[in-house]
């Protein structure tokens, strides 16, 4: 199975129009969106293309194949609008015989993982910096940002297929950083 993991779209719908082109292009099984869908936030300028309503249709068009947890920036009016779950802090799955942890970032990371035993990858997104790095037991994997990313990193999403993650760049869908799990 093939997924996609994207992060931070913060309600822009020019970048999330070039999320859905990748996601025609990349053909994933599940989209995996970990959070900050809707709202800039108070500490981020309004990104590229702010229209929340316009990312709430491109969203909801994909809604079964959606995975998503919440965000610092989601609130229950998000919930009222978008047709999958959007309130869960973090959700956990395997695939491929991948122990997965996704979240937002705001609780669990790199810095602050949750109590697991075993091998897994920790998936967030709310730094708006792309990131794989190996920590022994935990892989921390961020997606980085789809519409505001920070220090000079590109727009950004992730793949994982069969055991390899791929971060890619939202604009030409080019592979930067791999990891085989």
């Amino acid at each position: 199975m093939k997924f996609l993991f994207a992060s931070d779209i913060h309600g822009s719908a020019y970048f999330c129009k070039m999320l859905m082109d990748r996601i025609d292009e990349e053909k994933p099984e599940k989209i995996i969106l970990l959070g900050d869908l809707l709202y800039h936030g108070p500490r981020n300028d309004l990104p590229e293309g702010y229209a929340p309503k316009e990312v709430i249709a491109m969203l909801n068009a994909l809604k079964d194949r959606i995975i998503a947890v919440r965000g610092n920036c989601e609130a229950e009016v998000d919930q009222m609008v978008l047709g999958f779950d959007v309130m869960s802090t973090y959700k956990e799955m395997s695939v491929n015989g991948i122990n997965l942890f996704l979240t937002h970032g705001h609780h669990f990371n790199k810095e602050n993982p949750p109590e697991k035993s075993g091998k897994f990858a920790l998936l967030n997104g709310h730094f708006h910096i792309p990131e794989i790095s190996d920590e022994g037991d935990l892989v921390y994997i961020n997606t980085g940002s789809v519409s505001i990313p920070k220090q000079n990193s590109p727009h950004s999403y992730l793949v994982l297929e069969e055991n390899t993650f791929a971060l890619k760049e939202l604009e030409s869908g080019k592979e930067f950083k791999k990891f085989t799990f």
